[in-house]
């Protein structure tokens, strides 16, 4: 054989060899043998989402997360994400999260509205978010990076953070994290007078939102979730709330909010909210709440965008040392 042959021979095999890698590294075994089906199994692992079966990473590295309640689960979990959306009326992320963690994040947008190019520019090789966020654009982000969709947002944010847990190869913390926090409500309970005393006090949460009317928060919302843990009494008009989630009124009608406790937020210009005007009314004052010193302003990137065990944990926290005594 000449050597011309034996060299054309050689690079032959080196270039079937880096073929054989390169499918190997891509975890491309679908169409292969039983052996390439291990070498997939050992890598990937598979996630049942809204929009069904996703293969993820066993251990992945470079994680983007297109909501609130994603970035929660993930560090809560432990995990650095590499990009993350923000709020539409406000840059950067929630400051009851760790700056030291948080700070380490690329923005990629709004919520709602990521930045396809920035958010490919990270190189991920998982993305959270859900099908109310981002169904539109699940298949511009499945050719971006595997990516794992829960159904919605708020009222199902222990079932998301599972899915989250999941995806991300965290289920041994995650059951952790679930039992602390169990604890963690019991523990609230008793300070502030145990499951009785709970039950016997109605709380309302009255939001108030720039551009629309002010909502008393029903039943079927990431706040409604952990008031029902606490074990927490609701004043009737919350039955009356639109889906679950709220009583929308406008200033006028704000003695429908009427509660022995109510909490209030804001999301935006609080005087563009209403904000501002209508706590200054005598409907506002006349509230049992208001009479009794038991309304309490909080901060609404916590107790409403928060959705997550992070800021689960600092509301009980909250609301125990306002209500504790």
């Amino acid at each position: 054989m000449s050597f011309a042959l034996r060299r054309r021979g050689i690079t032959l095999g080196a270039l079937a060899l880096t073929g054989a890698l390169a499918l190997t590294a891509c975890g491309s075994s679908d169409s292969d043998s039983d052996g390439g089906d291990r070498t997939d199994a050992a890598t990937t692992h598979t996630v049942k989402t809204a929009m069904g079966d996703v293969k993820v990473p066993v251990a992945p590295k470079r994680v983007v997360v297109l909501d609130t309640g994603e970035l929660d689960s993930a560090l809560t979990l432990g995990v650095q994400p590499v990009g993350a959306t923000h709020s539409a009326t406000e840059d950067g992320f929630p400051a009851y999260l760790p700056a030291e963690k948080t700070k380490k994040l690329t923005e990629v947008g709004e919520i709602a509205n990521p930045n396809m190019e920035t958010v490919a520019s990270l190189k991920p090789d998982l993305i959270l978010t859900s099908k109310v966020r981002d169904g539109d654009r699940y298949e511009q982000l499945s050719a971006i990076a595997p990516t794992v969709m829960t159904e919605s947002t708020g009222t199902a944010w222990k079932e998301n953070f599972q899915v989250h847990a999941e995806a991300l190869g965290k289920q041994a913390e995650a059951k952790k994290i679930v039992a602390a926090y169990d604890a963690h409500v019991a523990k609230v309970t008793e300070a502030i007078g145990g499951k009785d005393k709970a039950a016997a006090t109605d709380v309302n949460f009255v939001r108030f939102v720039e551009g629309a009317d002010i909502r008393i928060y029903g039943k079927q919302n990431y706040i409604g979730s952990i008031l029902a843990d606490l074990g927490m009494g609701r004043p009737a008009i919350t039955d009356k709330a639109k889906d679950g989630f709220s009583y929308d009124v406008s200033p006028e009608k704000i003695d429908l909010a009427d509660a022995d406790v109510v909490f209030t937020s804001t999301y935006g210009d609080p005087d563009k909210a209403g904000a501002t005007k209508t706590m200054k009314s005598g409907l506002w004052k006349g509230l049992t709440a208001s009479k009794n010193g038991k309304v309490f302003k909080v901060d609404d990137r916590l107790w409403i965008a928060g959705i997550g065990y992070t800021a689960a944990d600092q509301i009980l926290d909250e609301f125990q040392t306002k209500l504790a005594g």
